[in-house]
């Protein structure tokens, strides 16, 4: 199985050593990415109670935009599935959603359940790009629709069209319009259901959806959301303080481990620190300790965020990929490393 360490070819076992001997003796490590199945999310929790480390995703940007808005506004949210079925009038905000699989199955059809069901449906665009971006046009797009601006600009027409809608969905990408986009989005859908029904609903780009996966796990994991220190042994949550890129740009950090069996770009800052790479594409410059890992749902089997469904999903390993013999889950690794460590500290995990 593929396996390096500073860019040499090795085995898994003196991998392992490496990566143990790396962070067993950081003082500050950080583990992030956990772009995984929830399996080894677990497992990356586990090892960082034992090291003593921090922890950040992949997907922070877009996860903490969406909880500091839920915690001082709430939220009116809807399902894939219930989008599909039920919407006759989608507001596409920004340029993400318009990238998204779930959209391409919204313009294939037209809704079929519920009051809209026969109507035709409408998909609707604010991107921002001639209103100085998709806040101010959002903002712009709330003031008509509360009668606090009049004129006869495409936004206005637009939210003519939102108020004559039977059910309003709306889409948006929180990592692109931040925590006041989707505070004002919730204010939008507010203002929405005083005259017909509308939710929202957030999707995130590619590896970002694997946050949806992190976020439970976390929260039933140590009670708080992803962003979690646990170098005093217990739980500390603090957003800014656990971002592990600016931890490596302070110099906190002293050791990184990137957990990341779901293909996803690596951070610039992974290169500044002496650093672990449980990887499902793996390159020898990944990292000064490269580990290739089965990648869930092709390799190995895995629980998944499946955005089709809004879940949780088992996903099964694909009919000729890799063993999980040539290719180990990215939990078992992480759980030999931290038996690893656990037996150097003469502790039971």
């Amino acid at each position: 199985m593929p396996a390096w360490v500073k860019g040499a070819a090795t085995d898994i076992d003196a991998a392992i050593a490496a990566a143990a001997d790396l962070l067993g003796a950081a003082r500050m490590p950080v583990i992030a990415g956990l772009n995984a199945e929830v399996s080894a999310i677990r497992a990356a929790f586990d090892l960082a109670g034992r090291v003593g480390a921090s922890l950040d995703t992949d997907g922070a940007a877009g996860t903490y935009a969406e909880l500091g808005a839920l915690a001082r506004v709430g939220a009116m949210t809807s399902t894939p599935a219930e989008a599909v079925g039920r919407a006759d009038a989608v507001l596409v905000l920004g340029s993400e959603p318009a990238k998204s699989e779930l959209l391409g199955r919204i313009e294939a059809g037209a809704p079929t359940r519920g009051r809209a069901a026969g109507a035709a449906r409408a998909i609707l665009a604010l991107d921002g790009a001639n209103e100085g971006g998709v806040l101010p046009a959002l903002a712009r797009l709330r003031a008509h629709f509360r009668g606090h601006l009049a004129d006869e600009s495409p936004t206005a027409v637009l939210a003519s069209k939102l108020a004559a809608a039977q059910y309003v969905v709306v889409l948006y990408d929180p990592a692109e319009i931040g925590e006041m986009g989707v505070e004002t989005v919730q204010g939008l859908v507010t203002d929405l259901n005083d005259r017909t029904r509308a939710f929202s609903l957030a999707v995130s780009g590619g590896h970002r959806n694997q946050d949806r996966a992190v976020v439970p796990v976390s929260a039933w994991t140590t009670g708080q959301a992803p962003r979690v220190g646990l170098g005093r042994k217990v739980p500390e949550h603090d957003p800014w303080r656990f971002d592990a890129a600016r931890q490596v740009a302070a110099g906190e950090a002293d050791a990184a481990l990137w957990l990341s069996s779901l293909p996803a770009p690596r951070p610039d800052w992974l290169g500044q620190v002496p650093s672990v790479a449980l990887v499902g594409e793996a390159s020898p410059d990944a990292a000064e300790v490269v580990i290739a890992v089965g990648v869930p749902g092709r390799d190995v089997g895995g629980v998944l965020w499946n955005e089709t469904r809004g879940a949780l999903t088992y996903w099964p390993a694909q009919a000729g990929g890799s063993a999980p013999a040539d290719r180990p889950t990215a939990a078992s690794v992480l759980g030999r490393l931290t038996n690893r460590l656990a037996a150097r500290s003469g502790t039971a995990c």
